[in-house]
């Protein structure tokens, strides 16, 4: 097995395992009286990223790893971890609304978005581990307005908790 294939299998069950917490945390926060905002942008969030781990797939597997850039998204793992344990069973994929006080801990007491920030180097950085700057550069075009819509409906969505 090259180490393309090892590290897209890594990809992808890091993108499944996020799916399965994102659904189990769903369900328990709409259980508890949450409330979903934008939902209409999500397929279209999806399938940016569905299409995004298919042009690794189709255009990597077979591809050098790029030593520096691993290191980078090995780094980014570990801010994947902190974003995680400081949000706990708060962390989604969707815009997911508790009347509670917002999270202030961790990476949130630096900067507002830090997922966003997290997603943004990943959806660059992934693809170029195995030097496919082409998909860095569209996905990211990509992902930057699909951020642009998803920040202003999650901020909408948050206004009156951060008053």
């Amino acid at each position: 097995m090259t180490g393309a294939i090892l590290f897209l299998m890594v990809v992808i069950a890091q993108r499944l395992g996020e799916l399965w917490l994102a659904r189990r945390n769903t369900a328990r926060l709409l259980e508890r009286g949450a409330v979903e905002h934008g939902a209409g942008h999500y397929p279209v969030m999806v399938a940016l990223h569905s299409a995004w781990v298919v042009a690794l797939v189709w255009f990597g597997w077979d591809r050098p790893l790029v030593l520096g850039w691993l290191v980078l998204w090995l780094v980014l793992q570990g801010l994947r971890a902190w974003i995680l344990l400081s949000l706990g069973a708060r962390w989604t994929t969707r815009v997911i609304v508790l009347d509670e006080p917002l999270v202030v801990r961790g990476p949130y007491r630096l900067i507002p978005h830090p997922n966003y920030a997290l997603v943004v180097a990943e959806i660059f950085v992934t693809p170029m581990v195995l030097g496919l700057w082409p998909v860095a550069l569209v996905f990211s075009i990509l992902n930057a307005a699909m951020l642009w819509w998803r920040i202003r409906v999650e901020n909408a969505a948050l206004a009156d908790l951060r008053e």
